[in-house]
């Protein structure tokens, strides 16, 4: 028997030419089975990455995408597809979470705006980067990105402590202008918010923690809003996108993921009192090793 492919009926075509409907040749009630099977994937999905992001402090997005591009995978959506979906619905969940995030840490006083100024307008550069090079990439570079900046940023978590800042001293203006364009392409070709590359960078250079996680829930809605409107734009019309999307943003994965997220991020916060930093440091790296050794596993064998 076939697999079935859970395919939007807009973009979905029979080799005849003729339009096909989604879960072509299944009962209704099968269709709305596999849909709510997918919602609820989604739910749990968004569960396990408001849990972490509560835990470890960090964006969903890192861990969101790979779980996403794999939950995809199980639904039998086009390979070359995958990648595409996973970053651009994972950039949409981010902007609601951004606005909570911000609202409390301006509460706090924790938004460097004068940083915001210069690096702001450079970020917005670095995500029109990001989103051309994503409307030409294929699924593997986008999977191979993904891999290889986790992998790198799973390294500063095993192998840095807490407080590591070598560097006293933020750079000049165009070096700041290169790390805020390299962070806004890197995030957008991921999937991810600020905080992922926003903190551990600042905080090299010495730079407040606190502040430079505020700072950072700003960068992610900077980041968010342009490149889920370019993911929507680049994926407009193609065959094969999930049931309800708008490009490679897929809405109901969106809803799913922002709304079980919202409620286990405070437990994931809570949790995280109760365990050594180190520690935490410790599991966010090895998860992140794990995942991106599958996302770079997965890149090889669609290249080869």
């Amino acid at each position: 028997m076939d697999r079935v492919r859970f395919a939007h009926p807009v973009h979905q075509r029979a080799h005849s030419g003729t339009s096909i409907t989604p879960f072509s040749g299944l009962a209704m009630p099968a269709s709305i089975m596999l849909l709510t099977s997918f919602a609820l994937v989604l739910g749990l999905v968004g569960c396990v990455s408001g849990f972490l992001a509560g835990l470890l402090g960090v964006g969903g997005g890192i861990v969101v995408v790979p779980v996403l591009y794999h939950v995809l995978a199980a639904f039998d959506v086009d390979v070359a597809l995958r990648a595409h979906i996973a970053v651009g619905t994972s950039l949409a969940t981010i902007i609601p979470t951004s606005v909570q995030s911000i609202r409390a840490h301006k509460a706090k006083g924790a938004v460097d705006t004068e940083l915001l100024k210069l690096w702001g307008p450079f970020v917005g550069l670095g995500v029109l980067c990001g989103v051309v090079v994503a409307g030409y990439a294929s699924g593997s570079l986008l999977t191979a990105v993904f891999g290889v900046v986790a992998a790198l940023v799973a390294l500063y978590m095993l192998f840095t402590r807490e407080g590591w800042h070598p560097v006293k001293g933020l750079p000049g203006r165009a070096g700041q202008a290169g790390m805020a364009t390299a962070i806004g392409t890197i995030s957008t070709l991921m999937g991810i918010g600020g905080g992922t590359l926003t903190v551990p960078t600042l905080s090299i250079f010495s730079y407040p923690v606190r502040r430079a996680v505020g700072t950072a829930s700003v960068i992610g809605l900077i980041i968010a809003v342009p490149g889920t409107v370019g993911y929507i734009i680049n994926g407009w019309g193609r065959a094969g996108l999930p049931a309800f999307s708008l490009g490679y943003v897929n809405l109901g994965g969106m809803i799913a993921i922002v709304v079980t997220s919202m409620w286990f991020a405070p437990l994931g916060a809570r949790t995280a009192h109760s365990i050594e930093p180190r520690t935490l440091r410790i599991l966010f790296g090895v998860f992140l090793t794990i995942t991106s050794s599958k996302m770079l596993f997965d890149s090889y064998r669609m290249f080869f």
